[in-house]
């Protein structure tokens, strides 16, 4: 604590004290309220702070400065009394000791700038609190000023408790600080729910259900960290009817796709693809695991591609499941187009027997230009132009292949 006080009493010293002229909000406008027809005086006065002393931009200033009343009234029923000079020129809440205290830890004008433009009421938070956090994602952490920023940017919020324990387990179980930003930009609760009560409990019971790729699953789908147990229990389970082992690599992906779908849709889902391929439940649900992004088609999407696969292609609807990975694909930029570049290329002999449908539709942009596109553009001059215009969603001319 006194090596801690060291740190924290020349900032808060060097902080100057807010004039009344610069103050976001002047003791008349206390009791007064907005109206629709003119702007509140508080707002006016928080522009000119925000910008005179935060260095934001006129307009960032005076869409932060409704920001900042808007979030104010949703925990207050007096939200221009939490602007109120008194409050914020007090020891406790001063917005001139949370500057020096974000610039004490390495952050720039600019930085600082674009930290208050997010979340002006980051100038509201008591110093005795907020200041220790904000060091401590220095001098604790090891954060460096711009991963602090990035972290503020989308965490500032949660320095009006003690975020860092729950950041260092965090980091740990993350493998590192840029994968713990992604999982919180996908779900910021992570920030709020209690660690040992909620995230390390449900790790706990993912272990217990010998859930494989724990770290991998949390990644991709945060918000299950965030559930209390009953809940997440359900998912687990959710997961299992799917036909998939708990002791399967693809367990994983089978709780992914029970958290992001309602039961009714998932069910929904597995009948119409048992009608289309005629194939086992089972089957389906492990295909659905693998990739349970083709659960947000469409039914009308799904079959206008599957019936190009079988109709056009010639596929069976076994192999089409087994290879789900073509139902993700668009049909109009990338199956279409590809399939009628193969077409030429047959006709002209170009195409090595290896080559299936399936190996050139898989294969990337780049590659797929360079190996069917470019390498044929002696034996086959308008192929380029014609594999573009089937790209745009348009019928290309017939390619005159050279003799």
């Amino acid at each position: 604590m006194l090596r801690l006080r060291k740190h924290l009493l020349p900032l808060l010293r060097g902080a100057s004290p807010i004039h009344p002229c610069a103050c976001p909000l002047s003791t008349s406008t206390s009791t007064s309220t907005p109206t629709s027809t003119s702007p509140a005086p508080f707002s006016l006065e928080l522009e000119d702070y925000l910008v005179a002393a935060c260095g934001l931009a006129p307009a960032q200033a005076r869409k932060a400065s409704q920001k900042a009343f808007d979030e104010a009234a949703k925990r207050s029923r007096k939200p221009l009394e939490d602007f109120s000079y008194p409050r914020l020129s007090s020891a406790s809440q001063n917005p001139d000791a949370i500057l020096a205290l974000l610039s004490g830890v390495g952050l720039s004008r600019a930085d600082i700038a674009a930290v208050v433009a997010d979340n002006p009421l980051i100038l509201r938070f008591y110093v005795k609190t907020a200041g220790p956090r904000l060091l401590a994602l220095r001098d604790h952490l090891g954060l460096s000023p711009p991963e602090i920023v990035r972290f503020l940017l989308v965490g500032s919020r949660s320095l009006s408790f003690d975020v860092i324990p729950k950041l260092q387990f965090l980091i740990s179980f993350y493998g590192s600080f840029d994968k713990v930003l992604v999982a919180v930009k996908r779900c910021n609760g992570l920030l709020s729910v209690s660690l040992d009560g909620v995230i390390k409990a449900n790790i706990a019971l993912f272990r217990q259900f010998g859930v494989r790729g724990i770290v991998q699953l949390c990644s991709n789908n945060p918000w299950l960290l965030t559930y209390n147990l009953e809940r997440a229990k359900e998912c687990l389970l959710r997961a299992e009817e799917l036909g998939v082992p708990r002791t399967s690599g693809m367990f994983k992906y089978a709780v992914s796709l029970a958290t992001s779908k309602s039961k009714e849709k998932v069910a929904a889902k597995l009948d119409f693809f048992k009608r289309t391929f005629g194939c086992s439940e089972s089957e389906v649900s492990i295909a659905m695991t693998k990739m349970p992004g083709i659960l947000g088609f469409s039914d009308k999407n799904l079959s206008r591609k599957i019936e190009f696969l079988v109709n056009e292609v010639g596929m069976e609807p076994q192999y089409i499941l087994q290879r789900h990975v073509l139902l993700g694909y668009s049909l109009e930029k990338r199956l279409l187009p590809r399939h009628r570049v193969m077409k030429v290329l047959q006709a002209k002999g170009l195409l090595n027997t290896n080559w299936t449908f399936y190996s050139l539709a898989v294969i990337g942009e780049k590659d797929f230009r360079l190996k069917f596109i470019d390498c044929h553009k002696d034996a086959v001059p308008g192929l380029a132009a014609y594999y573009a215009i089937a790209c745009a969603g348009e019928v290309p001319p017939e390619v005159q292949l050279s003799s």
